[in-house]
């Protein structure tokens, strides 16, 4: 609602000696202690025309019949309307005019003693204003003077209401910013004057922004001023670029201040607005001032805001070099202190049952603003580990494997990219893409290094140069694996998820040149062992203490392979090197040892017939084994299960079949292990799938690879039943004691798969 204007007056009345002369001309006191205005009447008393009317004679016939003869009657007329207005506006004086002097007087009071407030003042303005306009006392001396006082007394009391305003949006006290705004609303004044603190808000924000990337500014602050101190690049000289990167760093710091305490000031205004209602009507204030669809105070602020703040940046960085260099180094810097700003905006505005002065799209404009130089950073993080993988692995040399310091170096520097952003969960995930990149395309580097061919993959002679290299690739891979491994379990789940499609490509690739080395050696071993079978257990044997044929060869070939190939890849007992490091090569031995006692027992199940000397020379080819994987491949104690077999299988073999049934032994032992033994303990006619099916042991062995427990219990059923069918044709009852036995341990067998199932 606007307020009253000062109407001047145009009247001739101004020129009579009422109004020339009318008390209250301009003296600090209320007019209405100012001598009285001297009456029209007086003036016509003395007038030759008017005095007529005072006379008690007054004979209206006579005086219009002299007016008509004088020969100047349109003259005289307009002399009687003149004289009537002035009458009229001295009644009007007289009546309207004390109540306007009455409530400037109390104005006055208000300046001597402060008894009355701002918004109660300005309601007294409002209403002598509305007095003056409706009721026309324009142009009355004493009220004119009036006018002019309290023009002064308005803007004053504007002056007093803006302050308290803005005293209250800095301060955080809503109870002055209303003060401040019932003086606007009085006044009739509400949304310019709201649109007016907002303006200046924000152009307070854009100057600070501005100001921040002054670069002559930043120069003459940092002790460069003068000519010369920024070059026309925007360039600080020689010495001033430290200096001059501090300064601009402390202006922006500056910068952020001050847009805080522009936005949560003008939600301090808006908050206000939204909580406090107009009298009588309930309307909230803010729709005084906002209309529906429009953008709320604070949404008009950050907008322009942060406009202006992109375009500053991006004509600072245009303009000078300097600036674009510090602040795409400094990106984490610069990012921690644009989300800082946001987080303070957030907290300080999060009240219940308010609208917070940001939303997350608003945070997202401001963080849009600096995205160019996110872009940059990336950039130069991609293009520092790149550079330095394709050093070390320069795709123009194959064969050429780096040094340790070098692997270490690569994981030092991948550790600092991380360090930088650690704290800003968001930027953290975009600088670990560019790790991923560097990491994959390492990967992929290491790859190309792997010797492959016969070479690589010998494991009779001594370890050749290609075999040399594969391993000390293997290693540094196993490390770079392992040290990587240890960041990644540091960070946040999300974070850490990053990496694990690269950690998996480099543990793959690390296995590479390895792997098969270790299949070569674990074909080595199962060949020695599968040359059991041609050794004969049924026989009488002598009584040395030596090991069987096949068992002093896989003593001697486990012995080579730990000299030559197990030595270079396993850390040795003693290592302080990181347990984690060695974990590929750790596992791979671990799987052959573990292997290599399954594949040993599966084997000598197999043999039958088999008598006691060849039991006592097959328990001393089990000690054999176990002190040969033990020394050279890996501890037995550390293999869990396939060692307990190993254990259990040896007492077995001298056990009474009678006792075979409620042995705890059978608990280590694979059900199909020990129904293979039966064999050896019943009739020829008993046939094994082996023998059934007339395959060689290395293709049973194969098929048993391929197949489950449940599976091998089916072959070894039918045989089962090819035996009974042989009895019972013979016309025989009896059966050999191993055939219930075995279709006990079958019948469990299957009952153990179902509840599986």
């Amino acid at each position: 609602m606007a307020s009253p204007r000062i109407l001047p007056s145009s009247s001739p009345l101004k020129k009579l000696p009422t109004f020339r002369d009318g008390g209250g001309g301009g003296s600090g006191e209320p007019a209405t202690s100012a001598a009285p205005s001297s009456s029209p009447l007086d003036s016509f008393a003395s007038d030759p025309v008017f005095s007529a009317f005072l006379s008690p004679e007054f004979d209206s016939s006579r005086f219009s019949s002299q007016a008509l003869s004088s020969g100047s009657a349109a003259s005289r007329a307009e002399s009687l309307h003149e004289a009537i207005r002035v009458l009229q506006r001295h009644l009007r004086s007289e009546v309207l005019s004390p109540r306007l002097l009455r409530l400037s007087a109390r104005l006055r009071l208000r300046d001597s003693d402060a008894r009355l407030d701002l918004a109660r003042a300005a309601e007294i303005h409002r209403e002598i204003r509305q007095i003056y306009d409706e009721r026309g006392l324009a142009g009355i001396s004493a009220v004119e003077d009036e006018m002019r006082w309290l023009a002064d007394a308005e803007a004053a009391l504007r002056a007093d209401a803006a302050a308290a305003v803005e005293r209250g949006m800095d301060a955080s006290n809503q109870n002055d910013v209303w003060g401040g705004l019932q003086v606007f609303y009085n006044l009739g004044e509400l949304r310019p004057a709201v649109d007016a603190l907002v303006a200046k808000y924000r152009a307070a924000g854009a100057k600070s922004v501005a100001a921040a990337l002054d670069m002559k500014a930043i120069s003459a602050s940092s002790g460069f001023g003068g000519p010369g101190g920024v070059q026309r690049s925007g360039t600080p000289q020689i010495g001033a670029g430290k200096r001059a990167a501090e300064a601009l760093w402390e202006r922006m710091k500056q910068c952020a201040d001050e847009l805080h305490r522009v936005v949560t000031a003008v939600w301090q205004l808006q908050t206000v607005l939204t909580k406090k209602k107009v009298p009588f009507t309930q309307v909230l204030f803010l729709q005084e001032v906002w209309q529906e669809g429009e953008p709320l105070l604070t949404e008009r602020v950050w907008e322009a805001l942060v406009k202006a703040f992109a375009s500053q940046m991006k004509s600072a960085c245009t303009a000078s070099s300097f600036v674009k260099e510090i602040f795409t180094i400094g990106y984490p810097r610069l990012f921690s202190m644009v989300e800082n700003l946001l987080e303070r905006i957030s907290r300080d505005t999060d009240v219940k049952g308010v609208l917070p002065a940001l939303n997350q799209e608003g945070k997202d404009q401001m963080m849009a603003a600096i995205e160019t130089f996110q872009t940059a950073f990336l950039a130069l993080c991609l293009s520092r580990l790149s550079d330095y993988v394709n050093s070390i692995f320069p795709v123009s040399s194959r064969g050429s494997i780096p040094s340790k310091d070098q692997i270490s170096r690569i994981i030092s520097r991948i550790q600092e990219e991380i360090e930088v952003v650690r704290t800003h969960g968001h930027l953290l995930l975009l600088v670990l893409r560019e790790i991923k990149k560097v990491l994959l395309l390492l990967a992929e580097r290491a790859e190309y290094q792997i010797s492959t061919g016969p070479e690589a993959r010998q494991v009779t002679g001594p370890a050749t140069v290609a075999q040399l290299k594969n391993f000390t690739l293997c290693q540094h891979l196993q490390e770079l694996h392992a040290r990587i491994s240890t960041i990644a379990s540091s960070l946040p789940p999300a974070a850490s998820d990053a990496l694990s499609q690269p950690l998996a490509a480099i543990y793959s690739v690390a296995c590479e040149p390895v792997t098969s080395l270790f299949q070569s050696m674990l074909d080595r071993l199962e060949s020695c062992i599968l040359q059991i079978h041609d050794y004969d257990f049924d026989g009488a044997h002598d009584n040395n203490n030596n090991a069987s044929p096949y068992m002093e060869e896989l003593q001697k070939s486990a012995l080579h392979f730990r000299s030559e190939f197990l030595s270079k890849l396993l850390p040795p007992p003693s290592s302080s090197s990181v347990v984690r490091s060695e974990s590929l090569c750790t596992q791979l031995a671990r799987r052959m040892a573990s292997r290599v006692l399954i594949f040993f027992i599966r084997h000598a199940a197999l043999i039958r017939p088999l008598s006691e000397s060849g039991k006592l020379r097959m328990a001393r080819d089990m000690a054999e084994l176990e002190l040969a994987v033990g020394q050279n491949l890996f501890p037995v104690e550390q293999l869990g299960p396939p060692y307990r077999a190993l254990r259990a299988f040896r007492p077995l073999i001298f056990l009474e079949t009678s006792q075979i049934g409620g042995s705890p032994l059978l608990q280590d032992l694979p059900p199909s292990v020990i129904l293979h033994h039966l064999y050896s303990r019943g009739p020829d006619e008993l046939q094994s799938p082996l023998q059934r099916n007339k395959l060689t042991p290395l293709q049973y062995s194969l098929w048993l690879d391929s197949q489950g427990e449940d599976q091998v219990w089916k072959g070894i059923k039918a045989t089962l039943d090819d035996y009974e069918m042989k009895v019972r044709a013979r016309g025989d009852k009896e059966f050999t004691p191993v055939y219930p036995l075995m279709l006990q341990i079958g019948s469990s067998l299957v009952q153990t798969t179902a509840s599986q199932h």
